[in-house]
């Protein structure tokens, strides 16, 4: 079947259908979803179990094996691996790459079950184990919420107005917090009044554990209605909990809890994570996008949202941009316009120089017209406008004219050999589009090793092969259809010459064509042709060395199958002895804080303490939570000052900062997280490894060419050990969990029940004084 002869026998068709593939293609564009990276799922949950009280060694055995059995029960399991803390264990659950977004909520609910199986297995005090599908979401924007003056307190409630607000602007997923504090009640006794009267410190847990529960007191009918009993007698406010009344043991008298306690309103201590922005205590906020959903409407909206609440949000409450995807997305998004558009230009320019005018436009507007039909085709088979699609149609650019250049050269040909435009345009037609078509498939093969391929680069680079397969299968499609039928109704036969001595200068420009065969340029490569025809041994012999110096210099090519991000922001982690108090960590922080916003070309320096955060970029893996951690985003001024800035880090700030380990680093394109080069051991004997990790890091040290050499284990830290007198705690009635709770309530605090305001739940704690928690003799 000629397609050519089909799309010339039925014209209008041919021409309408082109036009609304044209328009249709611009209003596709305009639609299409749009983000930073690809939609890449993360095919990792975690399982965390607090056990509190417990060693990493006891919660290994007790917990984290439990559990990490259960788990490889499961079919889909690519591996596990498990972090054994005191008192927690986090499960890390990575899942086969063939399971993509569409299978994974299937996986996860078994995961649910495998894990909930599991529960009656752990010890007592252990548990329940949370399981968190959600750790790989992608927060399209992540803003810090600060403001000179004002508390966490009414930095939050700024930041649960906005995630009320916020949750209903088109395409918005989830609103979430990052580094918000929580608020709780203290209550700290005074401990020689209380021996005065007699009250044991179990009397006033057990009256505040009971006095804020919610108890069901049931209904009555009155009349013909049926209403509701409502006791009394919960905490209204902070002060309700002075006036708790304790029957004392002495005098049996009851006597008000601020007799013998203060009761204060603060944030929890220490706090597990902390977040400052250019040196402002912040609140994080991050917004995800839904799935298929356009992250730059979105972003745009969220923003203007934002802007429409500035009458109730607090004077000198400001927001710092962390990372504000929609940004970036319109800058590629114009830089790729900017690019398409000097192509048609390139092409049309040096096609008119080779082939002529009208060659050049017929080219340029079948190039116009294939890249926005392949917009069309885009949204129904999922590919968004990303980094990686929009790579695809710019690689693409300079194979998408073959198909039409040949058809256009063939039929140029022809009609200057005497054929009419229906003849040649059927003739080429048929001679070239099987050999065009397999050509068209050989050059979409060519990246089907990336686009089908199941492991993560894989899923990260599959809008590569769609875009390529969509845009180079509808360039040869429109190279037998539209082109032949804008040739024949464009391409016209040279004029016949003039007699010898008379002008013969023609008035179709595409005797351009016939005369540039007899001109300098096919002249000289005529010349070379027949050369290297006749000489033919030489020219094999010079292809074979010029290929094998090809291979030779390949060994000094560098090796990246992403290239750089031209990200302006890098991040630098940086490590303190294991076991550090946060508070240290956040004072040092600090002071490196003000040293990264002095640098040159810095521009905004956002702190986070204690852990990574929210994960803003799909190529971005969070640190798990430590005390000793801390990792600064510096935003730049230009990308390209990232490389010396992150050597004059890594150089400058172990020798100010002696006892840290500094990583800075830049952003990646594509998945990836951790070290480049991991090196894993195992077995029985927890010396024997550390042995033998430490022989590995020396190993690395002394080749000179690695950087942030460290192991998953960290230091070993101190514990104190206060030894129980079992005789004498049996005679007095003492156990092991009196012991626990008297040294927690002395030091950190024992959480003894909730108190509720609206929707939050504030935990009541009790402690002793703070000049008794700061003298741990």
């Amino acid at each position: 079947m000629n397609l050519a002869d089909l799309a010339l026998r039925n014209r209008v068709t041919t021409m309408v259908l082109a036009t609304v593939f044209f328009v249709g293609g611009i209003m596709a564009f305009d639609r299409l979803s749009r983000l930073e990276d690809p939609e890449f799922t993360i095919k990792e949950a975690l399982v965390i179990t607090p056990y509190p009280g417990a060693s990493a060694s006891e919660v290994e055995t007790e917990v984290s094996d439990k559990i990490e059995k259960a788990v490889q029960q499961l079919g889909q399991l690519k591996e596990v691996e498990s972090k054994s803390d005191r008192g927690m264990s986090t499960v890390t659950v990575r899942i086969k790459d063939q399971y993509d977004k569409a299978s994974l909520p299937q996986v996860w609910d078994e995961l649910r079950r495998k894990v909930g199986d599991v529960q009656s297995n752990l010890p007592p005090g252990a548990g329940p184990s949370v399981v968190q599908d959600d750790y790989g979401d992608v927060w399209g924007i992540f803003l810090a919420i600060y403001g000179d003056g004002y508390t966490f307190a009414e930095l939050k409630s700024v930041a649960k107005l906005l995630r009320r607000e916020l949750l209903l602007v088109k395409d918005v997923a989830k609103v979430g917090f990052w580094g918000d504090r929580t608020e709780v009640v203290y209550v700290i006794p005074n401990r020689d009044r209380m021996s005065q009267l007699g009250i044991h410190p179990g009397q006033i847990v057990a009256k505040l554990q009971e006095k804020n529960l919610v108890a069901d007191a049931g209904r009555s009918k009155v009349g013909s209605r049926f209403i509701t009993i409502a006791p009394t007698g919960t905490f209204q406010s902070v002060q309700d909990f002075e006036n708790l009344l304790i029957r004392g043991n002495t005098s049996g008298k009851s006597i008000y809890l601020r007799d013998v306690a203060d009761v204060e309103r603060g944030y929890l201590e220490p706090p597990m994570v902390v977040m400052e922005y250019d040196g402002h205590p912040a609140i994080g906020l991050g917004i995800s996008t839904v799935s298929g959903g356009n992250v730059v409407t979105m972003g745009e909206a969220v923003m203007a949202r934002i802007d429409g609440l500035a009458d109730r949000i607090p004077l000198g409450v400001e927001f710092g941009v962390i990372s504000l995807q929609s940004e970036a997305v319109t800058t590629a998004i114009d830089g790729f316009q900017v690019n398409l558009i000097e192509a048609v230009l390139i092409v049309i320019v040096v096609l008119m120089v080779f082939m002529g005018l009208r060659s050049a436009l017929i080219i340029g507007a079948v190039l116009a017209l294939t890249i926005l039909a392949t917009f069309i085709f885009m949204k129904p088979w999922g590919v968004a406008l990303e980094r990686i699609s929009l790579g695809a149609l710019v690689i693409a650019l300079g194979m998408l004219v073959d198909n039409a250049i040949v058809v256009v050269d063939g039929m140029l040909v022809g009609i200057n050999g005497g054929e009419d435009g229906e003849t040649s345009a059927k003739r080429v037609v048929a001679q070239q589009s099987l050999p065009l078509l397999g050509a068209t498939a050989v050059a979409v093969l060519a990246f089907g090793a990336i686009g089908l391929s199941q492991d993560s680069t894989g899923e990260f680079c599959r809008s590569l092969f769609q875009v390529v397969f969509l845009s180079l299968g509808l360039s040869w499609l429109t190279g037998v259809t539209v082109t032949p039928l804008l040739g024949v109704m464009f391409l016209k036969a040279p004029k016949p010459s003039k007699s010898k001595g008379e002008d013969e200068g023609g008035s179709d420009a595409e005797s351009s064509s016939s005369e540039a065969s007899d001109g300098l340029i096919y002249a000289t490569y005529r010349r070379v042709l027949m050369l290297a025809i006749r000489f033919r041994w030489v020219t094999t012999a010079v292809v074979a060395v010029v290929f094998a110096a090809a291979l030779w210099g390949f060994q000094f090519v560098d090796r990246s199958f992403f290239p750089e991000s031209t990200r302006p922001q890098f991040m630098v982690d940086v490590w303190l002895p294991q076991g550090t108090h946060i508070d240290d960590t956040l004072e040092m922080s600090e002071q490196i804080g003000k040293y990264l916003a002095e640098l040159e070309g810095s521009k905004h320096v956002t702190t986070l303490v204690g852990g990574g955060g929210l994960r803003f970029l799909v190529t971005y893996a969070p640190e798990k939570n430590n005390s000793a951690y801390v990792q600064f985003l510096v935003d730049v001024e230009d990308y390209r000052i990232v490389p010396d800035l992150v050597a004059q880090v890594e150089k400058e700030l172990p020798e100010r900062f002696p006892d840290t380990e500094v990583y800075a680093k830049k952003f990646l394109l594509g998945p990836g997280s951790g070290g480049k080069i991991q090196i894993r051991f195992s077995g029985p004997d927890a010396g024997e490894l550390r042995r033998l990790a430490q022989e590995a890091m020396g190993v690395l040290r002394a080749d000179g060419g690695a950087k942030a050499i460290r192991t998953d284990w960290r230091d070993r830290v101190l514990v104190m050990k206060p030894v129980l007198a079992e005789e004498e705690a049996n005679n007095a009635g003492v156990t092991a969990q009196d012991v626990a709770l008297t040294v927690r309530s002395s030091f950190q605090g024992a959480s003894v029940g909730v108190y509720r305001e609206g929707d939050e739940l504030l935990p009541i704690i009790f402690r002793a004084p703070a000049e008794e928690r700061n003298d741990i003799a």
